[in-house]
């Protein structure tokens, strides 16, 4: 496990999540993420796992795979009305997945 890896990646993950959610939060109504939420919330987490991936060199399809599945994790947070819950859940094990991924040889973290 590369912990390095795993705190950068919950740091920039989190930061663009959190930037891409206030701007469509100012940019949409709420009646929008009512019908339109299911998608958009992928769509941000992907973009966001696609600039983790940018700023620290890790490799996109092991990374994007931790992403999907963590954040299919998180459906569970969703559907039980804690959607916030579920994206803090989907943020750490993502982190994880990502330190993990650190301990492979050859791998190495951009700084």
């Amino acid at each position: 496990m590369d912990w390095g890896i795993t705190w950068r990646a919950a740091l920039s993950q989190a930061i663009v999540v959190a930037v891409l959610g206030a701007a469509t939060g100012l940019a949409f109504s709420h009646e929008f993420f009512e019908s339109w939420g299911w998608a958009i919330g992928p769509l941000a987490w992907l973009a966001a796992t696609l600039v983790t991936i940018a700023i620290w060199s890790l490799p996109a399809w092991p990374t994007l795979f931790g992403a999907i599945v963590a954040g299919l994790v998180s459906l569970v947070g969703v559907a039980t009305g804690l959607h916030w819950t579920g994206s803090v859940i989907a943020l750490v094990l993502f982190a994880l997945w990502c330190g993990w991924q650190g301990r492979r040889p050859g791998l190495r973290l951009a700084t």
